[in-house]
């Protein structure tokens, strides 16, 4: 029993909550028991502050919670800085190729040849009822006109699509088939079998239209490949 006294002056006097007060009395009850190591119940409840939780829920030094805390600062700042390259990849890799000014000029083209192939159609019923116009050369005319009408819906579709899809193949069928529309045209304002001033009227603006889509398709298809 007069062991128990200093352990129990000590444990009052040590920083500590009310159980170390309490576990320093019971060991001074008991007798002033010991382990068989020497060291008191109060001395290691005393060694508590030193003691920290990590985030696993073990026990370990504070310095080495510290550095795992560092750790995984580090691995959150790397998992953001990857996060970040891949939105800018992503935002790198949906950057639009479409044509704006070759998409109005389709729309444009295709309006402006409808009013093409009815006035050209009629010119033609005009110029057979007023001039002579031999019946092969009319048939030639007449044929080549609707010939240009399909090759033309052909070439606004392919040129439309493949410019929203930013596909180059569909674009290049435009293309070729835009060649083959300037070529029935300059051959409607040039070398048809009567050309009247309104056909010149009618055909310059059209073979316009067609040499610009020509080299927007061209410049498109350019940027889609590269």
């Amino acid at each position: 029993m007069a062991e128990g006294i200093p352990f129990e002056s000590r444990a009052e006097r040590l920083p500590g909550s009310r159980r170390t007060r309490r576990a320093g009395r019971a060991g001074a009850g008991r007798g002033g028991a010991r382990g068989q190591d020497g060291v008191s119940a109060a001395s290691i409840f005393s060694l508590r502050p030193t003691i920290s939780v990590c985030n696993n829920g073990q026990p370990a030094d504070l310095k080495f919670c510290s550095t795992l805390s560092r750790e995984g600062s580090e691995e959150r700042k790397l998992l953001i800085s990857g996060k970040s390259t891949q939105m800018a990849t992503g935002r790198a890799s949906n950057t639009v190729l479409s044509s704006l000014p070759l998409q109005m000029l389709l729309c444009l083209s295709g309006t402006y040849y409808a009013l093409y192939f009815l006035a050209t159609l009629l010119l033609l019923v005009y110029k057979s009822q007023v001039f002579t116009y031999p019946h092969s050369y009319l048939v030639l005319d007449l044929t080549l006109l609707f010939l240009m009408g399909i090759l033309e819906a052909i070439r606004l579709y392919f040129g439309a699509t493949g410019n929203l899809m930013e596909a180059e193949v569909p674009l290049a069928a435009s293309l070729v088939l835009t060649m083959g529309g300037a070529l029935l045209s300059a051959y409607f304002l040039l070398w048809q079998t009567l050309v009247l001033r309104a056909d010149t009227a009618l055909g310059a603006p059209l073979l316009v239209l067609h040499s610009l889509e020509a080299i927007l398709e061209v410049v498109a298809i350019a940027a889609f490949l590269s």
